[in-house]
């Protein structure tokens, strides 16, 4: 069982009145993503809270697939979304279910509509069926097809389900109210046609239920006690009890809407996600920048970080405001910081001899695995007399305040001594190749008695240093909100900052490293092993996040 946070919420208080009320001897949830893309970070505020109710109150969490538009659903996205349920760190009950295992049903309950006088064919447009549905202000227009027999409606509807007519000459509406203020009640679509094939189904089925026809009743014939959805349902749900006090339907489900997330720097639409996959903005849905779940994992961001970000946001009815993506950060840093192995790595390397130390010298250091944790195991870590250092801890004319490597200055290698820099060496282009360094060979494991050395540089030996790749991910756009603007094309908002490349070199303790492996690289970040392209040849390492916390510090502040 995944460890689930007991923060009260408004929904979870309210399951709780229930069960000790007596309304309800176990609670029923579910999780009932469209198999159409991927999963997102959105999505996952959703698993935890349907998962994590049900854990919490010893009840079961459904997952059921929404397969109601064959055109958009692939099985790679089903077989996807249940490995991010599970790599989350929950389980369904039961089997996984489809509301395509309930397309007999659903369709006899829409011949009892047509029957009881609340459903018709109609032969109007979509376009035609638009401008007659109204608007905000003015009542709908009753269809010329309204008040069709139950027998000639039996009949059509039969006869669209076998095929014989094209998509979008006919379909199934609900009979409820044109005037309605509510527009979902001006005679919803119940049906549509599809000439497609279904991946469960097949071929039997030439139409193919509304998401609001088919979502309710499915809850209800699963037992669903607490249908759990975003606050842009709550004008459906007059339309979802209608259904289910027009319909003989085995349970009474209760639809309870809670705020979306809404994440800055960042998109959730999966309309538009798709469109980054498919034009080549990113690579596959998994992309580390992506706010995929696949992608955040491939990233390196663990199941407890982001359930733990999620307890962070909680659960509101309050809509619209922006979730600060440090948040985030922070979550995925917190825990990192407990549980990442650490490692230098040298990101953009700069060779370093060190002069006074001969040529076959070699000697080991015995490195703590993680500063607070005797579990890890212990790294040996090379000393040699060529090593690298990263090219940022270097300056010729340095500032005041720059406590690392400058000509005539002093700093500490990490876990081994102090260097004084003493010759820079530069290519006819003027650029710095390398640096001739000389070692305070008193200082292993203590400090100077005559002098203070304040700066402390990661580095790894030239001997043994492992080639690496290293992609430093940043956020993919550059705007809080890069689909505010409606008129605007939100492309124009990426990044092209959010992937850069650099070939470096690593600790020898990182050989063999295995897919989605963590470290903090001493002095950089947080990286993970790319789970595709790291292998024992070829080391690939994703940034998750930097070291510095400024959501942290704000809220330190606050």
């Amino acid at each position: 069982m995944t460890e689930t946070t007991s923060a009260p919420n408004f929904i979870r208080n309210q399951i709780q009145e229930e069960l000790e009320a007596g309304r309800h001897d176990r609670i029923v949830t579910r999780f009932p993503p469209h198999p159409n893309g991927f999963l997102h970070i959105g999505h996952a505020k959703s698993i935890c809270l349907n998962f994590g109710l049900a854990e919490q109150f010893g009840g079961d969490c459904h997952l059921r697939f929404d397969d109601t538009n064959p055109d958009k659903e692939e099985q790679a996205y089903i077989d996807a979304i249940k490995a991010d349920v599970n790599w989350l760190g929950f389980e369904w009950a039961g089997e996984v279910r489809y509301a395509s295992d309930y397309f007999d049903q659903l369709y006899a309950w829409a011949r009892h509509l047509i029957n009881e006088g609340k459903a018709y064919v109609d032969d109007l447009s979509p376009d035609e069926i638009r401008e007659y549905r109204g608007t905000l202000t003015e009542a709908g227009t009753p269809s010329p097809y309204r008040d069709r027999g139950v027998e000639e409606n039996l009949d059509l509807l039969e006869r669209m389900r076998v095929g014989e007519f094209a998509e979008g000459e006919k379909v199934l509406r609900a009979r409820i109210d044109m005037a309605s203020p509510n527009i979902n009640l001006r005679d919803p679509i119940l049906y549509r046609i599809r000439h497609a094939s279904h991946h469960q189904a097949g071929d039997k089925w030439k139409i193919y239920p509304s998401y609001d026809f088919a979502h309710g009743q499915s809850d209800a014939i699963e037992g669903v006690t607490h249908s759990l959805c975003s606050l842009e349902f709550e004008d459906h749900r007059p339309l979802y009890d209608w259904f289910l006090a027009q319909l003989p339907v085995p349970s009474q489900p209760r639809q309870i809407e809670f705020a979306r997330l809404n994440l800055n720097y960042t998109l959730t639409s999966k309309r538009k996600l798709k469109l980054l996959v498919d034009q080549g903005y990113v690579d596959g849905w998994d992309d580390p920048r992506m706010p995929t779940i696949s992608g955040m994992r491939r990233r390196g961001y663990t199941p407890a970080s982001v359930r733990k970000f999620c307890e962070m946001i909680g659960v509101t009815r309050a809509d619209g405001g922006l979730v600060d993506i440090a948040m985030l950060y922070h979550a995925i840093r917190s825990d990192l910081e407990d549980n990442a192995p650490r490692a230098m790595c040298v990101l953009k390397p700069l060779k370093v001899v060190l002069t006074n130390v001969p040529e076959d010298h070699e000697e080991v250091y015995d490195v703590a695995g993680h500063p607070a944790r005797d579990d890890m195991p212990v790294r040996r870590v090379p000393f040699t007399r060529e090593i690298y250092i990263d090219r940022d801890d270097f300056m010729e004319d340095p500032p005041k305040k720059f406590f690392r490597l400058a000509p005539g200055k002093e700093v500490r290698l990490r876990n081994s001594y102090v260097i004084r820099c003493d010759e820079v060496i530069k290519d006819d282009a003027g650029e710095v190749v390398e640096l001739r360094c000389s070692v305070d060979f008193d200082t292993l494991g203590r400090n100077p008695e005559d002098r203070k050395v304040k700066g402390v540089l990661h580095w790894v030996s030239a001997a043994h240093g492992l080639p690496v790749e290293v992609r430093l991910y940043d956020n993919l756009f550059q705007v809080e909100q890069p689909d505010k603007d409606r008129d605007a094309d939100f492309l124009e908002h990426l990044n092209p900052e959010s992937l850069v490349t650099v070939q470096g070199f690593a600790e020898p303790s990182l050989a063999g490293a295995p897919p989605e492996s963590r470290y903090q690289f001493e002095r950089v970040g947080y990286f993970c092993a790319d789970r595709y392209a790291s292998r024992a040849d070829k080391l690939v390492f994703n940034r998750t996040v930097g070291l510095k916390d400024t959501w942290a510090k704000i809220r330190k502040k606050g």
